[in-house]
């Protein structure tokens, strides 16, 4: 899962990507209204956590113009202000949750599964694929009744295969939902974690679960569950989106 988080206070913002990082979440910070639509243009995220208080425009502008645009992510917003008309507010402006700070960064994972379960981007909380269960609540993985140890990364990799097991995922989409901003797209880092994940989910199993197409993508699933993509063919599944970015306003 790709999250946007936007918040000019730099020690708040540390904080909590860094909670969510540990959390298999990938995170872009940005800390004005101007660079969040920015971000919101030119990448995808699967939920924006959206501070009302930031340097224009503010949090309320900014949710308006990302339902302007089409973007249908969930959106959480937070804010000092408590009063139930700047709730109101950021509702009516396209907001999905509301949270006041300060806040239990507990009740924001709480709010984060709740939206996340509402968009319909998870399944439910134990994923099963053939011998492969994961629990998507604890975060933990485990293959023949064998517990399979993973980091953080390695998990979200998992889960988001898992969550699209039985067709293609693309490198473009690995990349996506399962890295940041800082992901370089030349370097071989998805097929290292590839590599890894699958030494620990296959080292004993007579049949392997996660297969390599080549120079299309993975594929997670028992063989006779798989989709009729052959090695080397076409994946029918949609390609991710690519957006055209805005061009940056010139403050000089």
């Amino acid at each position: 899962m790709r999250l946007l988080l936007v918040e000019d206070d730099a020690r708040i913002a540390r904080f909590v990507a860094k909670g969510l990082r540990e959390q298999a979440y990938a995170v872009d910070v940005s800390g004005t209204g101007e660079d969040a639509l920015y971000q919101a243009a030119v990448n995808t995220y699967d939920l924006v956590i959206l501070d009302v208080m930031i340097p224009a425009p503010d949090g309320f502008a900014v949710c308006r113009e990302l339902r302007k645009s089409g973007q249908r992510m969930p959106i959480l917003m937070l804010t000092a202000r408590d009063a139930v008309e700047d709730r109101i507010a950021g509702l009516d402006h396209g907001a999905d949750d509301y949270l006041t700070k300060p806040f239990e960064f507990r009740e924001l994972l709480a709010r984060l599964r709740a939206l996340l379960r509402r968009s319909g981007e998870l399944r439910p909380e134990k994923i099963t694929i053939a011998d492969l269960v994961l629990d998507t609540g604890a975060q933990t993985a485990k293959c023949a009744g064998r517990k399979v140890t993973l980091t953080a990364k390695e998990y979200a990799l998992l889960e988001y295969l898992a969550r699209n097991a039985g067709r293609v995922v693309r490198r473009a989409e690995i990349a996506e939902h399962v890295w940041d901003e800082t992901f370089d797209p030349f370097s071989n880092l998805i097929e290292v974690y590839i590599n890894r994940v699958r030494r620990k989910i296959d080292a004993d199993a007579a049949k392997p679960l996660l297969h390599t197409r080549r120079g299309v993508g993975y594929v997670l699933g028992s063989a006779e569950d798989l989709t009729s993509t052959d090695e080397g063919e076409e994946s029918t599944s949609p390609r991710p989106r690519v957006k055209t970015p805005p061009a940056r306003k010139n403050h000089a």
